[in-house]
């Protein structure tokens, strides 16, 4: 017998749905003795690529989506010092990754309802020194990739776009990734599909997508599976000074199930979404705006927005209690300019960029993932009101 006291497990936020399928074939490929780069990695991309409608030499994968975009943008052949206008809601990683490139990141405010980069805040935002841009959709809402390509257009500027929470995502029909000269995927553990750490570059052009791969294995001409493969050891040539940025077959060995389930996870996602969606409308939180008419969701991210003059109770302290509570939540984020470190380096105020200071301050990532249970979400839904109450 349960004794009444007793608390239903921690409800973690964002916990992948591992099925018998990924431990099996990770067992196999332990059994396999190739746990580094090597068939299971060129399968995931082979499967990556078939499933997006590109050609395998259109991808390319690596050990995270920090890595997909510091060696798109070193690929890209952007001039160092060159400026790359960007979101100021995104995680830390979009900023760093241009930096690490040599670059310098310029934040453009995001729109207050769709919470994604505002194509006219990036017009403004373009000097004489602006090169690329890199719009994430954020959440799993695409960002306005027509008038985003129509900016880079008419400026000649890159566009390398931060796919983190949208692998699913379309906008008018198209697969977000495709628009851009790059686009760069996560598979981290809380993602829409999981391989525990890693990422994928997608490209428009096969050879710069040639050169990443190069560039994400400390530059050698050839991988460690061709060196070491059944046709015994080859030579290889450093041609760049590359990275360790490499996928393992462990890593792909989750990620291709992972893959095949996409679909049926994001309807999972979509349910959830919607219920709460329903369940959540009379309380005084701002719940997310509905996907755009031509655009397909992601549904990463549920995010609510908490005004402690409607609801009450503050942000951190709706953390603290929902936390209490066995219920796990996330900050889906600060803005960038509410850290230290850009602070110092570059003198950036949150007040500079006032939609993402708010949005940042208010914002608050429910439970969601095609793990849950619909108890689960119950679990979710009858505490809120209890906690805004407090």
């Amino acid at each position: 017998m349960t004794h009444p006291d007793t608390q239903p497990p921690f409800l973690v936020f964002g916990a992948p749905c591992i099925e018998e399928a990924e431990i099996a074939e990770v067992e196999a490929c332990l059994r396999s003795g190739w746990l580094g780069t090597g068939p299971r990695v060129a399968q995931f991309e082979r499967d990556f690529a078939h499933w997006r409608g590109v050609l395998p030499s259109q991808v390319a994968a690596v050990n995270s989506c920090t890595a997909a975009l510091h060696v798109s943008m070193v690929a890209a052949n952007l001039e160092p010092g060159s400026e790359v206008i960007t979101t100021p809601l995104t995680f830390c990683a979009t900023v760093n990754a241009i930096l690490h490139a040599g670059l310098t990141p310029v934040l453009a405010d995001v729109d207050p309802v769709t919470q994604n980069i505002d194509p006219d805040a990036i017009e403004a935002a373009i000097t004489p020194r602006t090169r690329a841009i890199v719009p994430v959709h954020f959440a799993g809402r695409p960002c306005a990739m027509d008038r985003i390509m129509a900016i880079a257009n008419k400026h000649g500027l890159t566009v390398i776009e931060d796919c983190a929470h949208a692998i699913e995502s379309e906008f008018q029909g198209q697969p977000v990734g495709t628009f851009g000269d790059f686009g760069c995927f996560s598979f981290y553990v809380t993602k829409n599909v999981v391989t525990g750490e890693g990422g994928m570059i997608l490209g428009r052009d096969e050879e710069r997508i040639a050169r990443a791969r190069i560039l994400a294995l400390h530059g050698m001409s050839k991988d460690a599976w061709h060196r070491f493969g059944d046709q015994g050891y080859r030579h290889y040539q450093v041609v760049e000074c590359g990275f360790k940025y490499n996928m393992m077959d462990l890593q792909a060995a989750i990620g291709i199930h992972q893959l095949a389930r996409v679909e049926s996870n994001w309807q999972r996602r979509r349910q959830l979404w919607q219920r709460y969606d329903e369940a959540l409308a009379d309380l005084p939180i701002g719940l997310p705006a509905h996907p755009a008419e031509g655009t397909r969701h992601g549904y990463h991210l549920y995010t609510v927005m908490i005004d402690a003059a409607r609801c009450g109770v503050d942000r951190d302290s709706f953390l603290d209690a929902t936390n209490a509570m066995g219920i796990g939540t996330g900050v889906h984020y600060l803005s960038v300019p509410e850290h230290p470190y850009y602070q110092q380096r570059f003198g950036w105020r949150p007040e500079q960029w006032p939609v993402a200071m708010r949005l940042g301050r208010q914002t608050v990532s429910l439970p969601l993932s095609p793990a849950m249970s619909d108890e689960d979400a119950e679990r979710v839904i009858d505490a809120l009101p209890s906690v805004l109450r407090a």
